[in-house]
């Protein structure tokens, strides 16, 4: 009997409809369009601007794209993996929300915070399940609501940051495709650089921590991006040499968008010298967090090809890291 691995079998993704472009922040913050671009390769982003809709609502949508696509009974989905940064909120699960509101009646979920990396750590979980052989139908999605944690007079945050959702099915395969290896990584050394101060059991919520507004993220973007450069690129070049791939044989670097020049180093470090197998959508929604990652698959899923070689890379607040190796497993 073939080992059983896990695959991904279906994408769906979904952006809100209003954009926020760089000839709009500057007359919001002292920001250029030229100086944003430069730095990050971002051109825009998409903002939820309903106060009355959440994380979920983004989540529910990119859901409901698979099910629409693939016929799928919700009732026959059996997890529910909710990656985010921005729950709905602190207490009481998205996910158990989201699952509910799609139909995944007979369903578990909870949510999965990692930061950026929350997708890829739930790619890992949910293929940890699928291959002992527990459950057969596993959604991955990843979902941020990033507007709502954003302080838009702060031009080292709100330039940055977007809204969105990406979602994908994961099911058995007997054919050796699917999710082959990861490397997964985290370390506190990164806890103060990028942050929401108040708002936990630390620093609960005041009308001091309000007019102070430590609700909203804050990053030392220097010391974010030198670790970002420098793991992200390590554990890419480490998955391939584990798995004895060069770059030929990589067809597509998904890696997470946070920063044009982070992806680029990656892809140096990687020796990938061809500009079309790096994925980047940056310039369009910006840094989505636990969104970017599907968020690619989706734009680029009529791409992929059976047994294409997939590279995954991110790198997110905590600190947390990781690359996984990927065989696609169908054709669009």
């Amino acid at each position: 009997m073939n080992k059983i691995t896990a695959a991904i079998t279906a994408v769906g993704a979904y952006v809100p409809e209003d954009v926020l472009t760089n000839k709009m922040l500057e007359k919001m913050v002292e920001t250029t369009d030229e100086w944003i671009t430069t730095r990050t390769g971002i051109k825009e982003r998409r903002i939820l601007k309903d106060p009355t809709k959440g994380t979920s609502y983004l989540a529910i949508q990119a859901a409901k794209k698979i099910l629409e696509k693939t016929n799928l009974d919700p009732k026959e989905i059996d997890l529910v993996i909710m990656a985010t940064a921005t729950p709905d909120m602190p207490v009481a699960s998205t996910g158990v929300y989201v699952a509910t509101e799609i139909g995944a009646t007979n369903a578990f979920s909870y949510d999965l915070q990692a930061a950026c990396s929350s997708f890829l750590y739930g790619m890992s979980t949910a293929a940890a399940y699928i291959e002992a052989g527990r459950y057969k139908k596993v959604l991955v999605i990843g979902a941020d609501k990033m507007s709502s944690i954003i302080d838009y007079t702060d031009r080292t945050t709100c330039i940055i940051f977007g809204d969105g959702a990406g979602a994908v099915l994961m099911e058995p395969n007997n054919e050796g495709y699917g999710l082959q290896d990861e490397i997964l990584r985290s370390d506190s050394i990164g806890r103060e650089s990028l942050k929401i101060e108040a708002g936990g059991s630390i620093l609960p919520p005041t009308e001091e921590t309000v007019a102070k507004k430590l609700h909203f993220v804050r990053q030392d973007g220097k010391t974010v991006f030198k670790f970002a450069v420098s793991n992200m690129a390590e554990v890419s070049e480490e998955i391939m040499k584990r798995n004895n791939l060069t770059n030929e044989d990589v067809d597509w670097l998904v890696a997470h968008q946070a920063n044009k020049r982070i992806i680029d180093a990656t892809a140096n470090r990687m020796n990938l010298h061809d500009e079309n197998k790096v994925l980047m959508n940056i310039q369009r929604y910006g840094n989505t967090t636990s969104a970017t990652l599907p968020l690619l698959l989706s734009d680029y899923e009529k791409n992929f090809k059976k047994g294409d070689n997939l590279i995954f890379a991110s790198f997110g607040g905590g600190f947390t890291w990781g690359a996984a190796y990927l065989k696609w497993a169908y054709n669009s």
